[in-house]
């Protein structure tokens, strides 16, 4: 991994990994291939074309953010997002480009374990809930945890403070839903 001064970058690509692995929405629409057979690819894109987004716009407004996290998600991975998390994760991203710009890198370390802490904790409760499941079919649970396996083994430059890749989120019968005209719809869970 290069050091901060190799890399001056590098922190801010870490916190923006750990807010958009930890984004439901964007697990769910790459898990299930919403983005077609390179959904994985596109979703490395979409963290690169986000970080350049920042770079490239002064002061950006969190409605800006939200209307691009939103074009994005529609249109490479047909998916409209309706769960009420754009402005959260519109939020986080502004809070981890304000603490990089400011120099706070300490600040920004802490931010990036918690947000691996809190991704952690809901991949946990996610994977209880698939294995009760799925507890009397042990061939579809063997092919859960390959497909954890190998999401957990993609390439990132950033090792997070906890197990290392994007947490699995819920799949699309639990969090999302095709319409007739091939849009994906992501709702908030009821409580």
């Amino acid at each position: 991994m290069a050091g901060p001064k190799e890399d001056p970058r590098g922190l801010f690509r870490c916190g923006l990994r750990a807010v958009l692995e930890a984004w439901p929405v964007l697990q769910i629409a790459v898990e299930n291939g919403f983005g077609g057979v390179h959904s994985q690819e596109k979703a490395e894109w979409l963290m690169g074309v986000v970080e350049e987004y920042f770079f490239n716009n002064a002061d950006l407004e969190q409605d800006e953010v939200e209307d691009f996290l939103f074009e994005l998600m529609t249109n490479e991975f047909d998916t409209v997002v309706e769960d009420g998390s754009l402005p959260q994760v519109s939020r986080q991203l502004q809070m981890v480009f304000g603490h990089w710009q400011r120099g706070e890198g300490a600040a920004l370390q802490e931010l990036i374990a918690q947000m691996a802490q809190k991704s952690q904790g809901k991949a946990t409760a996610v994977r209880a809930a698939r294995e009760s499941e799925e507890e009397d079919d042990e061939d579809e649970e063997e092919e859960e945890m390959e497909v954890t396996d190998d999401t957990a083994s993609a390439g990132s430059a950033c090792p997070p403070p906890g197990p290392s890749g994007p947490p699995p989120g819920p799949d699309a019968a639990s969090g999302g839903e095709r319409t007739e005209d091939g849009w994906t719809v992501v709702r908030r869970k009821k409580k």
